[in-house]
């Protein structure tokens, strides 16, 4: 049997194409891996601050709405919409178009007409994963992957974990200081702990699939981590129980002297039982893995399934893999190896270990038809809807109970994020709003980032900071609200911002800015995510 050396780390040239569309090849520095901490410095500060998310550069303006919404239809669930548009060099229009306007980069949460309501720009060349809401010692939290990945579709970075005034109060890192955290997965458990996945390159003889003696694979890892501590509870390692030859895949590279990514896990979830359900995308197969031994207890699919696959039971790349109950489990089934073609679909599939069945139960396929070559994911809905994240192709869908589309949205040309959510979020951000006078149309423009509870903005001006009066009125139309101010508040000296909620009430308001001034002067703003108001 082949035998494992010590792990080396994952260069950045490699073999696989699993993200390159979505990743595009992005490469960025990320502080030195360490364990995982309650974070004891803003997320705005340096990134050399091990506990706080890189500094984000801050662009002159909102961004733009990452979603063009194509359809909107009575039976949408509630909430508004998580995701975390990136480049994806894939989806470029045709050649000889101008290309596309850069879209926001960094996690952003919209509503159900594409219109930003908190944004958080992060380096340029980084990338953000699995951007949404889950729940940390009882309170709900957003959560996002951050960090740096390469053509491969191989992930280097931390996880982060925001309150609601967009804080940073948590940063999950590799507990091994020589490996990261890869971008695939990074899920809160209700015992205060994180699934994550490692990619780490090893020394290994390759001959059983074709590749030199001497080569080299990638192995992944999975980590249970404790959160506050940083702790590993449990690492599950694919080389101790999955073997090359389960791959559908073959070295590449010259004489297979690229490293071999043979499994590239791309989910982690909990089953009902509390054992793990590990994703690979390399074999096409859903492991149940004992939480507490390791030991495989079922595969579904690929060259070793333990169950008996029925009619149309049969995933390739699969992605996001949940439990949903009564033996079925729900998955994003990309029905495509690194390249678009047959379409992608959302499929349920009921298991019966006894029997050694494995049965389709349900489905859902874009009306388009859609092809995801890379990632993708789909959530449940209260009601029975589905929202579905396309991946690569672009797109983020909603449907009923029944089947029928009630949502659709398509990201900018050369962009999509990795994942897409639909949840309730009610944010209070730490900083205060902002207003600024457009210098060439005189418009004011109101921005509070993150503040889930604006219903409309009210701009008071004045020729002295003590003489304001209301002189216009708008209803909240996105993160960067342009409000049209009549003619005679045209040369005032000052202008504020107030911030009103459904009911008329203020529950905010800028600092008094001169008319010459870029932009207010805000409150508190260091301490939140995304810094600014303005981005």
């Amino acid at each position: 049997m082949p035998t494992p050396h010590a792990p080396r780390h994952v260069p950045r040239q490699l073999s696989r194409t699993c993200t390159a569309i979505v990743l595009g090849g992005l490469v960025a520095a990320l502080p030195p891996a360490a364990v995982a901490h309650p974070a004891t410095a803003p997320a705005t500060a340096p990134a050399a601050v091990p506990s706080a998310a890189p500094a984000a550069e801050q662009p002159p303006d909102p961004p733009p709405p990452p979603l063009d919404v194509l359809e909107r239809q009575p039976g949408m669930g509630d909430g508004l919409l998580f995701v975390g548009p990136q480049k994806n060099p894939g989806r470029a229009g045709p050649p000889g178009e101008e290309p596309p306007p850069e879209a926001g980069r960094g996690p952003q949460i919209v509503d159900d007409r594409g219109r930003p309501v908190w944004y958080h720009r992060i380096p340029k060349d980084e990338y953000v994963a699995d951007f949404r809401v889950q729940e940390y010692r009882g309170e709900k939290v957003l959560t996002w992957w951050q960090g740096e990945s390469d053509t491969a579709g191989l992930g280097e970075g931390v996880g982060y974990i925001a309150d609601e005034n967009y804080e940073i109060i948590a940063t999950v890192r590799s507990p091994d200081p020589g490996q990261t955290i890869d971008l695939h997965e990074f899920r809160l458990t209700p015992e205060g702990t994180a699934l994550v996945v490692s990619y780490q390159q090893r020394p290994y003889d390759l001959t059983p699939v074709g590749g030199p003696e001497d080569g080299d694979v990638i192995e992944s890892v999975v980590w249970e981590l404790d959160v506050a501590t940083g702790e590993p509870l449990l690492e599950w390692r694919s080389l101790d129980h999955v073997p090359l030859t389960e791959s559908d895949e073959r070295p590449s590279g010259r004489a297979g002297t690229r490293p071999f990514d043979y499994l590239h896990a791309n989910s982690v979830s909990l089953d009902t039982d509390g054992d793990l359900l590990v994703s690979a995308h390399g074999t096409s197969t859903v492991y149940k893995v004992d939480r507490r031994t390791g030991g495989i207890v079922w595969r579904l699919g690929g060259k070793k399934s333990d169950f008996r696959l029925g009619a149309g039971a049969r995933t390739i790349a699969q992605h996001d893999v949940v439990a949903v109950g009564d033996g079925t489990y729900r998955m994003f089934d990309n029905q495509n190896m690194h390249s678009e073609g047959y379409e992608s679909r959302v499929a349920w599939l009921r298991v019966d270990p006894r029997r050694g069945t494995a049965e389709l139960t349900r489905q859902l396929v874009h009306p388009d038809r859609v092809s995801t070559a890379v990632t993708g994911g789909s959530q449940a809905l209260p009601g029975g809807n589905t929202l579905v994240g396309w991946g690569s192709a672009g797109r983020v869908s909603e449907f009923d109970a029944d089947g029928r589309l009630v949502f659709d949205a398509v990201f900018p040309e050369e962009y999509s994020s990795y994942r897409a959510y639909r949840q309730e979020w009610a944010g209070e951000p730490a900083t205060a709003p902002e207003v600024r006078i457009d210098g060439a149309s005189g418009d004011a423009h109101a921005v509070w980032n993150g503040a889930t509870e604006v219903a409309g903005w009210r701009v008071l001006a004045g020729d002295a900071p003590d003489e304001l009066r209301p002189v216009a009125r708008e209803r909240w139309d996105g993160l960067d609200t342009d409000v049209d101010l009549p003619a005679e508040a045209g040369d005032a000296a000052y202008v504020q911002a107030e911030a009103l909620d459904a009911d008329g009430d203020v529950i905010g308001a800028s600092a008094v800015t001169g008319t010459g001034a870029v932009t207010g002067t805000g409150a508190g703003g260091s301490g939140a995510a995304g810094g600014s108001g303005a981005g």
